[in-house]
């Protein structure tokens, strides 16, 4: 199954460099995902191009505006000319549904085509949102990757491609799939988050190591105070149940 991808931004290069490397690059090449970038400016009506207004009630900041939006995300559906069954619209906003491993391995397997709305400022008019639930009832949804707050959508938006399109047949190894902790703990349906101060109840990954065997950190030519780092030993071991055994204790 191949992935097509929609952005809709008023910054379309600030992707190039993330989606032009490694393997999302390889990816594209394959035909397995799809990925395009929409000028959300492109969709305005007036001369200035103007995608952003103050807010009713004063504050501070800039709200982006419900029309250019809706225009937006309806040319993008009637482009892709897949059916809203299998296509999921995402706007970014704090206050939406924390996004993780089990709606990433949700959204891969359901959907063919997935548009996102990134904002900026102060967040987007809330009657955007309001009419996009209305016309795609189920298949929109307001979606955050944090509880923090980013200066725009545009890294979300990079965020959730990379955790689905890696579950896409074919864009990386099966056996790496398997491997990972986070997909152990979606099939065994365990709470990733506690619900006090979003602290994890276990640790997701065991720790990884990789070649040089002992590193040194500041570098000796830089620093006489310089640290060695060692491999953990067991790890060296070739021993495959003991190191099974301290990856699982490392995880507790």
């Amino acid at each position: 199954m191949s992935m097509r991808f929609d952005i809709i931004t008023i910054f379309q290069h600030i992707f190039s460099s993330y989606f032009k490397e490694s393997i999302l690059k390889r990816a594209q090449k394959k035909k397995l995902i799809e990925i395009h970038t929409h000028d959300l400016r492109a969709y305005t009506r007036d001369k200035h191009r103007k995608t952003d207004d103050t807010p009713y009630g004063g504050g501070a900041g800039m709200v982006m505006m419900a029309e250019p939006i809706l225009r937006a995300v309806e040319a993008v559906m009637k482009k892709s000319k897949i059916k809203n069954q299998r296509s999921k619209i995402i706007v970014f906003s704090a206050k939406g549904t924390m996004f993780n491993q089990k709606m990433a391995d949700h959204w891969s397997q359901k959907y063919n085509h997935i548009v996102f709305v990134t904002g900026r400022y102060e967040g987007i008019d809330e009657r955007a949102a309001t009419i996009l639930k209305k016309e795609y009832g189920k298949s929109f949804e307001e979606v955050s990757i944090g509880p923090y707050v980013l200066t725009d959508g545009d890294v979300a938006a990079m965020v959730v491609i990379s955790a689905v399109a890696r579950l896409i047949p074919g864009v990386i190894r099966t056996e790496s799939l398997h491997e990972e902790s986070h997909l152990n703990i979606l099939l065994k349906r365990e709470p990733q988050l506690s619900t006090k101060n979003y602290k994890l109840k276990t640790s997701l990954e065991y720790p990884h190591y990789t070649r040089p065997e002992i590193f040194m950190w500041p570098p000796r030519q830089q620093s006489k105070k310089s640290k060695k780092y060692s491999v953990p030993r067991v790890l060296l071991s070739g021993n495959h149940a003991k190191i099974a055994a301290w990856r699982k204790s490392k995880m507790k």
